[in-house]
């Protein structure tokens, strides 16, 4: 899958989908419109890839519908006031996921999504990892192990303020070989954080192969709950199993929560869809054809 990248994509440059979100009330958008965006994501991604730098594929597509769900249905966020205090925060642990929450956030419009054809060049603000000075990005992450942290610190000083808001953190699973996100998990549950939301990006593989062959994490969801949050296990492709979990957070008062959503690294690319080379790639012209071809397919 990956390869030298073609001098010329020939990648379209679409406007994003205007999809009606109402996070405060309740209110969840059409599942047809949380598909279409879902796909045009993943376009992005894939678009991203075709660049002379390429990107991290699997991980990012393995995210794609999680990010979508929140962004579009479950985070109280306005692209026009990014630094509102009562908005929720959003962490991406898995910094290296970077190219999948940049088209999340062109779609949701914090920034032009023909900004996304900037992606990795001289002088462009949307780099391999994400930077503070991308619209919607609350804090550098990318060095593995920091953000469940960072969450809990951001989910600690809504309470000291006695605001509403919840921190939300996207972690992968090889992550959490890291003890510093145990350490985390130990303090946010020792603090009460039940304002804090976790979600591992459960994909079962990183850069050197699977994560259960090189050192094991299951059963998870029991580990999880053995330092007293409280978890649940949900398909992290199904649109609709991941708002209800997500919206529905704190589950059980005085208790952090954790979502272990179940995903293909890979989803949407047949050729590539839980292989552990789909880790990094650089696309072709050719293989970026091919890889388009796959999504529109899957349109239908």
């Amino acid at each position: 899958m990956t390869a030298v990248a073609g001098a010329d994509t020939g990648a379209e440059t679409s406007p994003p989908v205007a999809v009606e979100t109402a996070p405060e009330t309740g209110a969840a958008p059409d599942s047809e419109l949380l598909r279409e965006t879902a796909l045009r994501i993943r376009r992005h991604i894939v678009d991203m890839c075709a660049g002379p730098e390429g990107g991290h594929l699997g991980g990012s597509l393995s995210s794609t519908d999680i990010l979508t769900v929140l962004y579009f249905s479950v985070l109280r966020c306005d692209p026009a006031a990014p630094h509102d205090p009562d908005r929720d925060v959003f962490l991406l642990s898995k910094g290296h996921g970077a190219i999948g929450l940049y088209a999340t956030l062109a779609e949701r419009g914090y920034f032009p999504v023909s900004e996304l054809e900037t992606y990795a060049r001289p002088g462009g603000r949307l780099m391999g990892h994400p930077v503070r000075a991308v619209p919607g990005v609350e804090m550098p992450t990318g060095s593995l192990g920091h953000g469940l942290a960072l969450g809990l610190g951001f989910a600690l000083s809504a309470r000291l303020a006695g605001r509403t808001n919840r921190a939300f953190v996207l972690m992968g699973d090889g992550e959490l070989q890291e003890g510093s996100c145990w350490e985390a998990a130990i303090a946010a549950s020792a603090q009460g954080a039940d304002n804090l939301v976790a979600v591992v990006d459960r994909n079962g593989l990183q850069l050197t192969g699977e994560t259960e062959g090189i050192a094991p994490l299951e059963p998870m969801a029991e580990r999880w709950r053995s330092f007293n949050w409280a978890v649940r296990e949900v398909d992290g492709h199904d649109h609709e199993a991941l708002r209800e979990a997500l919206a529905s957070a704190p589950w059980d008062p005085g208790r952090p929560s954790l979502v272990v959503a179940r995903t293909v690294k890979g989803q949407g690319l047949p050729m590539v869809a839980g292989k552990v080379h789909s880790h990094y790639a650089t696309l072709s012209e050719r293989m970026h054809a091919r890889a388009v071809r796959a999504l529109r397919a899957g349109e239908r």
